[in-house]
């Protein structure tokens, strides 16, 4: 992985509201491929999911005026959730749908 990558998700915005989750050894996996297996656990996120990262960081990267024109989440559940969890923390306005 190039470092200017790494160094890219390491000083992402997604951890202003996103937590640097755990990896976790999946032992009977891990065992049955004969290799070690880690599950990263995005479920410990508040809003249970991956998503709230690629909210957030579309949220982040919206010019303000954009931003203050609004943002609509059109899906239910864990997308939806992210998305306003970014809206909230981005001061952005916004509807449910």
């Amino acid at each position: 992985m190039p470092i200017d990558y790494l160094q890219k998700i390491l000083t992402a915005k997604v951890y202003d509201v996103a937590i640097e989750s755990p990896l976790d050894v999946a032992p009977t996996l891990s065992q049955r491929l004969d290799n070690r297996v880690l599950l990263k656990r995005e479920d410990q996120q508040p809003v249970f999911s991956f998503k709230l990262r690629g909210a957030y960081n579309k949220m982040a990267h919206l010019p303000p005026a954009q931003r203050a024109k609004g943002v609509i989440a059109a899906s239910r559940g864990q997308s939806r959730a992210g998305r306003r969890r970014s809206r909230r923390r981005r001061s952005a306005a916004g509807r449910r749908s």
